[in-house]
């Protein structure tokens, strides 16, 4: 039986989840992964709705649902309250936002989408023609990137316009920019001027517009695109002049309804000396983070990727090398260059412990007890641009906090230390403090997707140190 009674304090709660977002710089993920909507309650459970089972999914995976309902028994003062979640479907209007049209694709047509995209036939002079729709794998890490790429694709220039995908090396931003730039190619846009252009390609042209005394030829080239796919921006840190040619191009390119994609390796804002009014444009569309993927999506990577390489291997081989590579796509593809280049120069398929002989030099996952504590406060305050002296020390202020939790946090995953020794090492800490400070990491990782990808790419740079 319904009974409402929560229902004021249900919109309170998210209300107050809502700001504590903002305050973190978290809106977008707060607006993506806690879209969910009020539907009854009884005595001791609420229930809400998501308008797909993707949604639901995911959002139970990072935990939001178990996020809403700890502020909820605190908002309430009852510690049994549950949170209760159901689908229900929407018809897709005005209102419903970006985010949720893209993730209900995911959920009831992503599989008959798949199947209408077909490898390129044509060839685009600068993209490449295995960058495609159909030969990226889409999984818990990258679906929403993947549907965002797929709606421009289909749409370009209306909606999503610009849109940017962030997150580390061999993730597949590139690969997603290009398979948007073939999908247009071969629908139909065989006459409209597409560019795809790294940041590094893009500077040089500028610099040597300006050195030849012939700017306008480049601001043509640029500015009377349809689409522009513009790779790695981070390069144009520091690169003042660059930044304000490219706001320029934006600003004419977006006034004319072209379609604009970028990668990035992190987050814009968080690009050192990016000009205020640049990093506002590019954040006015769509920024979505490709994290790593999980073990199931490495291993259906492997698998597509030997399917097209018309070879076959075990199971025992692709579980093996999805084990030992975590955190680069790239590495996944050389891993199978070594094994079919082995096969091939010995005629026959080589056996998991071939492989393991062949792959060890490729594998970096040593043994925890011989990364040592020294080897991580070095790695990460070189990362964070501090001493090894601050990161153990005791200031209090953020840049100096935040890698000492991560360090903290990194040395309890990688080694048999314990807290006790751990506060030795971090200024003379108790046990409890460690423990926060470790808690805290683990927490923001549940959250944040691209924080937690940082935490794998930071742990796997500790691992080489050591190699």
């Amino acid at each position: 039986m319904s009974e409402k009674i929560y229902e004021e304090a249900w919109h309170y709660t998210i209300k107050v989840l809502e700001e504590e977002f903002k305050k973190e710089n978290k809106e977008d993920f707060f607006k993506i992964w806690f879209n969910m909507h009020y539907v009854d309650d009884t005595i001791d459970t609420i229930t809400v709705s998501v308008n797909s089972n993707f949604l639901k999914t995911t959002m139970d995976q990072k935990g939001s649902f178990k996020i809403v309902e700890e502020k909820l028994k605190e908002v309430i003062g009852q510690d049994n309250i549950k949170l209760n979640c159901i689908v229900v479907e929407e018809k897709k209007s005005k209102e419903i936002t970006i985010e949720k049209e893209i993730v209900e694709e995911q959920d009831s047509k992503i599989e008959s989408e798949q199947e209408e995209i077909k490898t390129a036939k044509k060839v685009h002079p600068l993209l490449k023609e295995d960058f495609v729709f159909d030969t990226f794998i889409p999984g818990e890490n990258s679906d929403f990137a993947y549907n965002g790429a797929l709606a421009v694709a289909k749409n370009p220039g209306k909606k999503y316009n610009p849109i940017l995908f962030y997150g580390g090396s061999g993730l597949g931003k590139t690969h997603l920019m290009q398979a948007i730039g073939n999908y247009i190619y071969n629908n139909g846009g065989e006459k409209l001027k597409i560019c795809y252009v790294s940041a590094e390609t893009f500077t040089n042209e500028f610099t040597s517009s300006l050195h030849y005394k012939n700017p306008n030829e480049f601001k043509n080239k640029y500015r009377n695109l349809d689409v522009l796919l513009l790779d790695d921006i981070h390069f144009l840190s520091e690169k003042e002049a660059t930044q304000e040619e490219l706001f320029y191009t934006f600003e004419a390119l977006f006034n004319k309804n072209a379609q604009m994609v970028f990668t990035c390796d992190r987050p814009i804002k968080e690009i050192k000396s990016m000009a205020d009014r640049l990093v506002s444009r590019l954040s006015k569309g769509l920024c979505i983070d490709i994290t790593i993927p999980n073990f199931e999506t490495r291993c259906a990577i492997l698998q597509k990727k030997i399917e097209q390489k018309e070879k076959v291997l075990s199971k025992e081989i692709i579980e093996y090398i999805a084990k030992n590579v975590e955190t680069n796509v790239r590495e996944l593809e050389a891993a199978l260059n070594k094994i079919f280049g082995y096969a091939e120069l010995i005629g026959q398929n080589p056996t998991l412990e071939i492989v393991q002989k062949l792959l060890k030099d490729l594998f970096t996952s040593n043994a925890q007890q011989n990364i040592s504590l020294e080897t991580i406060q070095s790695v990460i305050a070189k990362n964070y641009q501090i001493s090894v002296a601050e990161l153990k020390g005791k200031q209090r202020d953020k840049k100096f906090v935040i890698p000492r939790q991560i360090a903290i946090y990194i040395a309890r995953q990688l080694t048999e230390i314990s807290y006790t020794e751990l506060g030795r090492e971090f200024g003379g800490k108790d046990h409890t403090t460690m423990s926060y400070a470790y808690e805290k990491i683990a927490e923001k990782m549940k959250i944040d997707s691209s924080f937690e990808s940082k935490i794998q790419i930071l742990m796997k740079e500790i691992k080489e140190f050591k190699s």
